[in-house]
Protein backbone atom coordinates (compact mmCIF):
# COMPACT_ATOMS: atom_id res chain seq x y z
CA UNK A 1 0.00 0.00 0.00
CA UNK A 2 1.75 3.08 -1.29
CA UNK A 3 0.59 7.15 -0.96
CA UNK A 4 2.56 9.92 -0.56
CA UNK A 5 2.16 10.26 3.24
CA UNK A 6 3.09 7.60 5.15
CA UNK A 7 0.51 7.93 7.56
CA UNK A 8 -1.96 7.68 4.49
CA UNK A 9 -0.64 4.10 3.55
CA UNK A 10 -0.19 3.32 7.51
CA UNK A 11 -4.50 4.41 7.75
CA UNK A 12 -5.49 2.38 4.21
CA UNK A 13 -3.22 -0.24 5.59
CA UNK A 14 -5.17 -0.45 8.88
CA UNK A 15 -8.29 -0.72 6.90
CA UNK A 16 -7.20 -3.80 4.70
CA UNK A 17 -5.96 -5.81 7.56
CA UNK A 18 -9.04 -5.18 9.67
CA UNK A 19 -11.59 -6.32 6.64
CA UNK A 20 -9.79 -8.62 5.04
CA UNK A 21 -7.05 -9.86 7.40
CA UNK A 22 -4.33 -9.38 4.96
CA UNK A 23 -0.79 -8.59 5.51
CA UNK A 24 0.43 -5.08 4.35
CA UNK A 25 3.37 -3.07 3.73
CA UNK A 26 2.99 0.42 4.06
CA UNK A 27 5.17 2.70 1.91
CA UNK A 28 5.63 6.56 1.58
CA UNK A 29 6.10 7.76 -2.38
CA UNK A 30 6.56 10.92 -4.27
CA UNK A 31 5.98 9.24 -7.90
CA UNK A 32 7.87 12.17 -9.48
CA UNK A 33 11.02 10.63 -7.46
CA UNK A 34 12.46 8.30 -9.77
CA UNK A 35 15.08 7.36 -7.32
CA UNK A 36 12.56 7.31 -4.37
CA UNK A 37 10.58 4.31 -7.02
CA UNK A 38 13.84 1.77 -6.58
CA UNK A 39 13.71 2.16 -2.99
CA UNK A 40 9.96 1.17 -3.48
CA UNK A 41 10.27 -1.69 -5.68
CA UNK A 42 13.53 -2.71 -3.63
CA UNK A 43 11.57 -2.63 -0.22
CA UNK A 44 8.51 -4.62 -1.83
CA UNK A 45 9.90 -6.87 -3.78
CA UNK A 46 12.03 -7.71 -0.40
CA UNK A 47 9.02 -8.06 1.78
CA UNK A 48 7.03 -11.57 0.27
CA UNK A 49 9.80 -12.19 -2.38
CA UNK A 50 7.61 -11.40 -5.73
CA UNK A 51 5.69 -8.68 -6.88
CA UNK A 52 2.39 -10.30 -8.74
CA UNK A 53 0.30 -7.13 -9.34
CA UNK A 54 0.92 -3.29 -9.73
CA UNK A 55 -2.02 -0.80 -10.32
CA UNK A 56 -0.96 2.83 -10.93
CA UNK A 57 -3.36 4.96 -9.70
CA UNK A 58 -1.48 8.37 -9.06
CA UNK A 59 -2.82 11.35 -10.82
CA UNK A 60 -5.50 13.77 -10.84
CA UNK A 61 -5.16 17.46 -10.74
CA UNK A 62 -3.43 19.08 -7.81
CA UNK A 63 -5.99 21.21 -6.31
CA UNK A 64 -5.50 24.90 -6.74
CA UNK A 65 -2.73 24.47 -9.16
CA UNK A 66 -2.76 27.63 -11.31
CA UNK A 67 -4.86 28.59 -14.13
CA UNK A 68 -6.32 25.56 -16.32
CA UNK A 69 -7.02 27.14 -19.41
CA UNK A 70 -4.37 26.36 -22.30
CA UNK A 71 -4.05 30.49 -22.57
CA UNK A 72 -3.27 31.11 -19.40
CA UNK A 73 -1.56 27.76 -18.01
CA UNK A 74 1.62 28.30 -16.62
CA UNK A 75 4.73 25.70 -18.11
CA UNK A 76 5.87 24.77 -14.48
CA UNK A 77 2.06 23.67 -13.59
CA UNK A 78 1.54 21.39 -16.88
CA UNK A 79 4.64 19.79 -16.16
CA UNK A 80 4.47 18.74 -13.08
CA UNK A 81 0.50 17.25 -14.06
CA UNK A 82 2.21 15.30 -16.37
CA UNK A 83 4.94 14.10 -14.47
CA UNK A 84 2.35 12.90 -11.58
CA UNK A 85 -0.04 10.86 -14.01
CA UNK A 86 2.32 9.83 -16.94
CA UNK A 87 5.97 9.77 -16.01
CA UNK A 88 5.12 8.51 -12.30
CA UNK A 89 3.46 5.45 -14.00
CA UNK A 90 6.16 4.91 -16.57
CA UNK A 91 9.20 4.93 -13.80
CA UNK A 92 6.76 2.40 -11.71
CA UNK A 93 6.41 0.46 -14.79
CA UNK A 94 9.94 0.76 -15.38
CA UNK A 95 11.17 -0.54 -11.96
CA UNK A 96 8.27 -3.27 -11.22
CA UNK A 97 7.95 -5.02 -14.85
CA UNK A 98 11.63 -5.04 -14.40
CA UNK A 99 11.11 -7.43 -11.04
CA UNK A 100 7.64 -8.95 -12.83
CA UNK A 101 9.74 -9.86 -16.06
CA UNK A 102 12.69 -11.90 -14.28
CA UNK A 103 9.98 -13.52 -12.36
CA UNK A 104 8.15 -14.47 -15.25
CA UNK A 105 4.55 -13.49 -14.37
CA UNK A 106 2.51 -10.51 -13.31
CA UNK A 107 0.01 -7.75 -14.03
CA UNK A 108 -0.01 -4.20 -14.50
CA UNK A 109 -2.60 -1.75 -14.55
CA UNK A 110 -2.54 1.92 -15.57
CA UNK A 111 -5.25 3.79 -14.46
CA UNK A 112 -5.75 6.73 -16.87
CA UNK A 113 -9.16 8.21 -17.86
CA UNK A 114 -11.75 9.03 -20.38
CA UNK A 115 -9.87 12.55 -20.87
CA UNK A 116 -7.33 11.13 -23.03
CA UNK A 117 -9.93 9.03 -25.65
CA UNK A 118 -12.42 12.10 -26.16
CA UNK A 119 -12.32 16.06 -26.05
CA UNK A 120 -14.69 17.39 -23.46
CA UNK A 121 -17.26 19.93 -23.30
CA UNK A 122 -15.90 22.94 -21.16
CA UNK A 123 -19.16 24.71 -21.10
CA UNK A 124 -20.32 21.75 -18.92
CA UNK A 125 -17.81 23.33 -16.49
CA UNK A 126 -18.42 26.97 -17.30
CA UNK A 127 -21.72 26.81 -16.58
CA UNK A 128 -21.62 25.82 -13.41
CA UNK A 129 -18.37 27.95 -12.48
CA UNK A 130 -15.91 25.23 -12.29
CA UNK A 131 -12.15 25.10 -13.32
CA UNK A 132 -12.38 21.84 -15.15
CA UNK A 133 -9.47 20.01 -15.76
CA UNK A 134 -6.07 21.45 -17.93
CA UNK A 135 -5.57 19.92 -21.82
CA UNK A 136 -2.60 18.70 -20.42
CA UNK A 137 -4.46 16.36 -18.25
CA UNK A 138 -5.80 14.70 -21.71
CA UNK A 139 -2.48 14.61 -22.92
CA UNK A 140 -0.83 12.58 -20.07
CA UNK A 141 -3.79 10.13 -19.92
CA UNK A 142 -3.25 9.90 -23.54
CA UNK A 143 0.01 8.75 -23.07
CA UNK A 144 -1.09 6.42 -20.33
CA UNK A 145 -2.99 4.76 -23.23
CA UNK A 146 -0.16 4.64 -25.66
CA UNK A 147 1.88 3.40 -23.02
CA UNK A 148 -0.02 0.55 -21.80
CA UNK A 149 -0.54 -0.78 -25.30
CA UNK A 150 3.46 -0.34 -26.12
CA UNK A 151 4.05 -2.00 -22.91
CA UNK A 152 2.15 -4.88 -23.23
CA UNK A 153 3.65 -5.41 -26.68
CA UNK A 154 7.17 -5.64 -24.67
CA UNK A 155 6.40 -7.64 -21.67
CA UNK A 156 3.52 -9.44 -22.24
CA UNK A 157 5.88 -12.16 -24.53
CA UNK A 158 7.58 -12.56 -20.96
CA UNK A 159 4.87 -13.68 -18.79
CA UNK A 160 3.59 -9.57 -17.76
CA UNK A 161 0.42 -8.64 -18.40
CA UNK A 162 -0.22 -4.60 -19.24
CA UNK A 163 -3.92 -3.33 -19.30
CA UNK A 164 -5.31 0.42 -18.74
CA UNK A 165 -8.53 1.28 -16.96
CA UNK A 166 -10.45 4.88 -17.89
CA UNK A 167 -12.83 5.79 -15.66
CA UNK A 168 -15.28 8.51 -16.44
CA UNK A 169 -16.58 11.07 -13.94
CA UNK A 170 -17.09 10.18 -10.32
CA UNK A 171 -18.98 11.89 -8.22
CA UNK A 172 -17.19 11.95 -4.61
CA UNK A 173 -19.43 14.25 -2.82
CA UNK A 174 -17.68 17.56 -3.93
CA UNK A 175 -18.80 18.34 -6.81
CA UNK A 176 -22.24 21.07 -6.91
CA UNK A 177 -25.21 18.95 -7.35
CA UNK A 178 -26.36 20.63 -10.05
CA UNK A 179 -22.67 19.58 -12.06
CA UNK A 180 -23.34 16.08 -11.12
CA UNK A 181 -26.97 16.15 -12.59
CA UNK A 182 -25.94 18.14 -15.92
CA UNK A 183 -22.56 15.22 -15.91
CA UNK A 184 -25.72 12.38 -15.57
CA UNK A 185 -27.72 13.70 -18.81
CA UNK A 186 -24.83 13.37 -20.94
CA UNK A 187 -24.30 9.48 -19.81
CA UNK A 188 -26.46 7.08 -21.16
CA UNK A 189 -26.40 5.00 -17.31
CA UNK A 190 -28.00 8.55 -16.12
CA UNK A 191 -25.24 9.16 -13.56
CA UNK A 192 -21.81 9.96 -12.53
CA UNK A 193 -19.89 7.02 -11.53
CA UNK A 194 -19.32 5.84 -7.67
CA UNK A 195 -16.56 5.97 -5.59
CA UNK A 196 -15.19 2.68 -3.98
CA UNK A 197 -18.03 1.11 -5.70
CA UNK A 198 -17.98 0.95 -9.66
CA UNK A 199 -14.51 0.51 -10.49
CA UNK A 200 -13.77 -2.62 -8.17
CA UNK A 201 -15.36 -5.30 -10.43
CA UNK A 202 -12.68 -3.59 -13.27
CA UNK A 203 -9.60 -3.49 -11.32
CA UNK A 204 -10.31 -7.72 -9.57
CA UNK A 205 -11.00 -8.41 -13.87
CA UNK A 206 -7.73 -7.24 -14.54
CA UNK A 207 -6.18 -7.75 -11.70
CA UNK A 208 -7.22 -11.61 -11.64
CA UNK A 209 -6.77 -14.58 -13.06
CA UNK A 210 -9.96 -13.98 -15.40
CA UNK A 211 -7.67 -11.55 -17.65
CA UNK A 212 -5.22 -14.23 -18.18
CA UNK A 213 -5.78 -13.90 -21.91
CA UNK A 214 -6.05 -9.63 -22.12
CA UNK A 215 -3.36 -7.59 -22.66
CA UNK A 216 -3.01 -4.12 -24.25
CA UNK A 217 -6.50 -3.39 -23.73
CA UNK A 218 -7.97 -0.12 -22.32
CA UNK A 219 -11.24 -0.88 -20.18
CA UNK A 220 -12.96 2.01 -20.13
CA UNK A 221 -15.74 2.17 -17.11
CA UNK A 222 -17.64 5.52 -17.71
CA UNK A 223 -21.64 4.43 -17.98
CA UNK A 224 -21.18 4.95 -21.52
CA UNK A 225 -20.25 8.94 -21.53
CA UNK A 226 -17.66 8.06 -24.40
CA UNK A 227 -19.79 6.72 -27.12
CA UNK A 228 -22.58 9.77 -26.63
CA UNK A 229 -19.83 12.33 -27.48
Amino acid sequence: MIARALASAQQTGEKLRANHGRDVLPLALDVTHQPGIVEMARAAAAWKGHVDILINNAGGTPPGKGKAHLFERAPEDAAELIAINLLGSLYCCQEIGRLMAKQGHGKIINVASVAGIVGRDRRMYQRHDMRGQPIDYAAAKAGVIGMTRDLAGLLSPLGVHVNSLSPGGFDRGKLPARFVKDYGDRTPLRRMGRDETDLRGAVLFLASRASDYVTGHNLVVDGGFTIWQ
